[in-house]
């Protein structure tokens, strides 16, 4: 369907699990502040409209929704209505949210449907039997509830009212597409694909919602249009796990070609369920053929060294704060990412859009995916950071592009992690558990400092030149047995993280003095112009390179993000700098 024109980000939101029977549900909803939470009481859900207007998929704090108001309203409703397809037919059909923050509550004709809890995972609801009446009109409403709690995973939104330091605008109730989607009434529920590149296959696990009656899965892969392989599989349980070899009649001596930085080589898999000799469902994914791995202090991919070099990328636009303004907006970031000279993306305190995901597949860009911090340590924050991480990896573990899960950041809401057993025992579960969910990515568990059981070692420094560098980064011991920042030590107290990799992830930050005006900043004051800039820019970076024990580096930042003005690009994605220049001090080799 091609509604481009008329409804903002109509693209399809989940290309790694695409269907074909689908319906866009972005652009004009019903809205209305409930800022006394007497909604629920009052049977908002049974309105048929609201007071104002809001473009979805945008929040209303943002000037891409349509009302862009800054205040704050702990709870927000929303409404529509929609008719159910013909060719969903027979079918069962399945209601998304991309992403709402913080809590959503939904009714179709008033009927409660369900909830969910968490503002940067997707959810779906079955909701085949409240629209039974294909010529009838329904009416959708959700209620999102979004505090200012510092229990939740928030990231980079501020907890309070205002914007402050490096804290940002919030954003409120629906950030990502709303779809229907329609199904087989038997249908594939999830697909999980796991590369193994030491023994030339893929592991296939598929699980279905029931078990068809003389049913079959059919696997179809394919690269780049051209047959590599199928398998036809009888159904026997809602689980169906295959390990699927590539043919020897390939080019390559391994029999496949590899994922990697600059190289998005892409698998297409089809996957069709029948039951008694008849297609009942379908579904398109791909994969990438990518290992990742530490070994003696240093990371491969693909059994080859890797030297990362990465930009930090907070993900933020100004007509639309969290969401992109379009699916051009966030391949042009990775465009932009790679003219610069870096090879992966440190996406930074946000579970980014699956859309920009997608172009780092395709075009070969690492992604470091990051946990959004919350900010008070207790058991109802674990419980959440546990549930977000979890909701991440399951929504994200097909992406090649995605090397590093990274939990936590800079003790952001463990400020005793150094010493406390309890908050070390806490980011420890964290490692452990992403590694029972997904033992092929590396994790950054703390990243920054005060760093307990991980993959590898990590360091934020935001000296301005070589020369004001610690002795500690004269060796890889110094790093580890001090505070080379000058304010934090880099490993918790009682763990040695002795022959770990370590990488500079935050440096630079480097502002320009035409931006550095009112609560405007930068690391290390602001430079004059241009070739002040890259005195200082070449100068550290060089510097980084130049000490041997690191494994790469992450530059602060890709883009100025309202108030913190240290970006490479300004928020509308103009560069501040020379690009060419950046490219070839981030290409030399020292």
């Amino acid at each position: 369907m091609n509604t481009e024109k008329i409804i903002p980000r109509s693209e399809y939101p989940r290309p790694d699990r695409v269907r074909k029977d689908w319906l866009c549900l972005n652009g004009r909803w019903d809205f209305a502040f409930d800022e006394e939470g007497k909604g629920i009481s009052e049977g908002w859900m049974n309105k048929a409209s609201l007071d104002t207007q809001i473009n979805v998929p945008f929040v209303y704090q943002c000037e891409l929704s349509g009302i862009n108001d800054d205040r704050h309203s702990d709870y927000i409703w929303y409404h529509r209505t929609f008719t159910i397809p013909d060719s969903f037919e027979g079918k069962s059909v399945f209601l998304h949210f991309g992403a709402v923050d913080y809590k959503a509550k939904v009714w179709i004709n008033g009927r409660y449907i369900g909830e969910h809890e968490g503002g940067y995972s997707p959810f779906s609801f079955d909701i085949t039997y409240n629209v039974a009446d294909r010529g009838a009109v329904y009416d959708l409403t959700v209620c999102c509830e979004d505090k200012l709690s510092t229990e939740r995973p928030r990231g980079k939104q501020s907890y309070r009212p205002e914007p402050f330091e490096c804290w940002y605008t919030p954003s409120s109730g629906i950030w990502q597409s709303v779809w229907l989607e329609a199904t087989g009434m038997k249908y594939i529920d999830e697909v999980r694909i796991t590369p193994d590149v030491d023994n030339y296959c893929f592991k296939v696990e598929a699980k279905l919602s029931e078990v068809p009656k003389n049913g079959h899965l059919k696997i179809d892969v394919s690269f780049r249009g051209k047959f590599v392989t199928a398998l036809d599989i009888a159904v026997n349980t809602a689980r169906v796990d295959t390990v699927i070899c590539f043919p020897h009649n390939n080019l390559t001596r391994e029999g496949f070609i590899y994922w990697g930085p600059g190289a998005g080589n892409l698998y297409d898999v089809d996957l069709t369920l029948s039951e008694n000799g008849l297609d009942i469902d379908s579904l398109s994914t791909y994969f990438g053929m990518r290992k990742i791995r530490c070994e003696g202090g240093r990371i491969y991919i693909n059994n080859v060294l890797l030297y990362q070099r990465l930009i930090l990328d907070q993900g933020y636009w100004p007509d639309g704060l969290l969401t992109a303004p379009s699916d051009e907006a966030l391949k042009k970031d990775i465009e932009l990412t790679l003219k610069f000279g870096y090879n992966g993306a440190r996406k930074h305190q946000k579970f980014e859009d699956p859309r920009y995901l997608y172009w780092a597949d395709r075009m070969g860009l690492l992604v470091w995916e990051e946990l959004p911090s919350a900010y008070q340590f207790n058991d109802t924050m674990m419980s959440n950071c546990f549930r977000d991480m979890q909701d991440a990896i399951k929504r994200d573990y097909n992406h090649p592009c995605i090397i590093t899960w990274v939990p936590m950041n800079e003790s952001w809401g463990i400020y005793h992690v150094k010493t406390s057993r309890k908050e070390q025992d806490f980011t420890d579960a964290l490692y452990f558990m992403i590694h029972a969910l997904d033992n092929t990515r590396i994790v950054s568990t703390n990243d920054g400092w005060e760093q307990s059981e991980t993959d590898i070692v990590t360091v934020h420094d935001y000296a301005s030149f070589t020369k004001d560098l610690r002795c500690e980064y004269e060796s890889s011991d110094g790093i580890l047995s001090g505070a080379p920042n000058g304010h934090r030590t880099i490993v918790c107290d009682d763990y040695d993280l002795s022959g770990k990799p370590i990488l500079m992830t935050e440096y630079g930050g480097i502002a320009l003095a035409k931006d550095k005006h009112g609560s405007n900043w930068g690391y290390g004051g602001a430079e004059s112009d241009e070739e002040k800039f890259f005195e200082r820019f070449e100068d550290i970076t060089i510097g980084f390179k130049n000490c041997d024990y690191f494994c790469g580096y992450c530059y602060t930042q890709l883009t100025d993000v309202f108030q913190e003005v240290n970006g490479l690009l300004d928020m509308d994605r103009n560069p501040k700098v020379d690009i060419e220049r950046v490219r070839s001090i981030n290409l030399r080799k020292k």
